[in-house]
C-alpha cells in the first residue's frame, strides 16, 4: 500500500479513476427507408453494441419506405442489447408509413414538438396481380405486425393499428396523450434528463435501468459514398437519372461525336439502374414506360394530331407510378416527379425524333443524288449533246430531243460525267 502511495505521489496518478460519462450513439435516419439507409442503421446498432454504449438515439425524419428494409431495421432494434430511443426530430419532421413502425419499435419512443407520425396504410397502386383480396392480405399482415410491436412495447395497440388500417396521422401531443410514445422532448439532452434512472422493459420482457446523466453523444456518420448511394436509391432520383440517361444516349446515337451527352447519359443510366436494382420492380411499369417512349417516337414519324404523344404521356405516367412494387407510399415515385420528367421528356423526344426523321427523309443536295430532278439552263443548243448550267456548274449534257440555247432543262439521269436532261414544259 505504501508503494502504491509513493508511485501515485511521484507520477501524480490518481488512485481511483473518475468514472467516464455514459455514451449515447446517435444514428440519423433521414429520408426514404431503403436498403442503403437500412444497412447504415443496422451497422450503427451493431457499433453501439460493440462499444457498450449506454443507449442508441435513432433520430427519424422519413416519409416511409420499403417494407423489407423497415423490417430489417426493426429486427436490429428489438434484438439490440443496448436500449434504443427512437426520436422524431427536428421539429417539422415526420415518421410516416414505415417510419411509424420504426418509431413504435423503440424501447423509448419520443417526438419533438411540431412533429407527426402515422399514415401507415400500405396503399397499392395497380401493381401486377394485386386485387382486392391481395390488398386485404397486405393490410392484415401490416396491421398484425404493428399490433405485435405495440403490444410488446406496452403501447396503445388499437390506435397503432388504426394508423395502419385507417391511415390515421397523429401529432406529437396526440401520440403522447394516447400512449403511442413515451415523451415529447425538444432536444436529446431533455430526453436524457427525463429518462435517466428510469427502468424500462425490453422487447424480450427483461428490465434494465437507463443511465443517461451527463451522457456524451457520439454521432455514427454514414460514409460519404454510402450517402451518395442512399441519394441514388431514392426512387424519384433513380427515375430522373434513368430519364437523363436515356435522353443522353439517344442524343449521342443521333449526333455521333458529341461525346458529352453519351458520357453523361451512360453514367446517369447506370446510376439509375443501380437505384432500381435495390427496389422491388414491377415489370408492368417497365413495359408501360417503354411503350410510352415508343409512342413518342411514332408521334414524330406519323401525323396523329397528338394522339400518339398523349398516349405515350399517359402510358409513361402510369408506368412510373407503378414501377416500384411496394405497398408503402413513401417508396414510390411521386406524381410530381413523374410529371416533371414525363412531360419534358415527351416534348424533347418528339422534337429530336422529328428532326432526325426529317433529316433522313430530306433529299440529298450533293453528289449524283442531289443532281437528279435539278433544274438548269441550256448554255448551248443540245442537238442532242451540248452544255447545261446546273447547281452553279457547267456540265456536258445530252437530250433525247433538240433543246435550244437558253431553254430550261431538268436532269433525269446521270451517265458518267454527262447529264441526261429533258426540256421543262413552261406551260404546266
Amino acid at each position: 500500500m505504501l508503494a502504491a502511495l509513493l508511485i501515485a505521489a511521484v507520477f501524480r496518478v490518481p488512485l481511483h479513476a473518475a468514472p467516464s460519462s455514459p455514451v449515447v450513439l446517435e444514428i440519423n435516419l433521414d429520408g426514404v427507408v431503403q436498403p442503403v439507409s437500412a444497412d447504415y442503421v443496422v451497422q450503427g446498432i451493431k457499433e453501439a453494441n460493440r462499444i457498450n454504449a449506454s443507449a442508441i438515439l435513432l433520430e427519424l425524419s422519413t416519409p416511409g419506405g420499403l417494407e423489407d428494409s423497415m423490417r430489417e431495421i426493426i429486427g436490429a432494434i428489438v434484438n439490440s442489447r443496448v436500449p434504443v430511443i427512437t426520436y422524431v426530430a427536428p421539429s417539422g419532421s415526420r415518421a410516416a408509413s414505415a417510419g411509424f413502425f420504426i418509431l413504435l419499435s423503440g424501447d423509448v419512443a419520443v417526438m419533438a414538438p411540431g412533429t407527426n407520425t402515422g399514415a401507415a396504410h400500405p396503399v397499392t397502386m395497380g401493381g401486377m396481380n394485386v386485387g382486392k383480396t391481395e390488398e386485404t392480405k397486405i393490410e392484415n399482415d401490416a396491421a398484425a405486425f404493428m399490433r405485435s410491436i405495440a403490444d410488446r412495447r406496452g403501447r396503445n395497440a388499437k390506435l397503432a393499428e388504426e394508423g395502419v388500417r385507417k391511415s390515421l396521422s397523429y401529432t406529437d401531443q396526440e401520440a403522447l396523450k394516447n400512449n403511442l410514445i413515451n415523451a415529447i422532448a425538444n432536444t436529446p439532452e431533455d430526453i436524457f434528463k427525463q429518462f435517466d434512472g428510469k427502468t424500462i422493459t425490453r422487447f424480450d420482457g427483461a428490465t434494465t435501468v437507463l443511465h443517461l446523466a451527463d451522457a456524451r453523444i457520439e454521432v455514427y456518420k454514414m460514409p460519404g459514398f454510402k450517402k451518395f448511394l442512399s441519394w441514388v436509391a431514392d426512387p424519384n432520383i433513380a427515375f430522373i437519372l434513368g430519364a437523363i440517361g436515356l435522353l443522353g444516349l439517344y442524343v449521342e446515337f443521333t449526333h455521333p461525336g458529341m461525346i458529352a451527352p453519351g458520357v453523361i447519359g451512360a453514367i446517369s443510366l447506370v446510376l439509375g439502374l443501380f437505384g432500381f436494382h435495390l427496389m422491388p420492380i414491377n415489370y408492368a411499369g417497365v413495359a408501360l414506360i417503354l411503350i410510352g417512349l415508343t409512342l413518342f417516337g411514332l408521334e414524330a414519324a406519323f401525323t396523329s394530331h397528338g394522339i400518339l404523344a398523349a398516349g405515350g404521356v399517359v402510358s409513361m405516367l402510369i408506368g412510373s407510378m407503378i414501377l416500384i412494387n411496394s405497398p408503402w407510399p413513401g417508396a414510390r415515385i411521386r406524381l410530381t416527379t413523374s410529371l416533371a420528367v414525363t412531360l419534358p421528356l415527351a416534348v424533347i423526344t418528339v422534337l429530336l425524333v422529328r428532326f432526325a426523321w426529317a433529316a433522313k427523309m430530306r433529299k440529298a443536295i450533293t453528289g449524283e443524288e442531289g443532281l437528279i430532278n435539278s433544274l438548269g439552263v441550256a448554255r448551248t443548243d443540245l442537238e442532242p449533246a451540248g452544255k447545261v448550267f446546273v447547281h452553279g456548274e457547267l456540265w456536258a449534257a445530252r437530250a433525247e430531243q433538240r433543246i435550244p440555247l437558253g431553254a430550261q432543262v431538268k436532269v433525269i439521269k446521270i451517265e458518267g460525267l454527262t447529264l441526261v436532261v429533258e426540256p421543262v414544259d413552261d406551260s404546266r
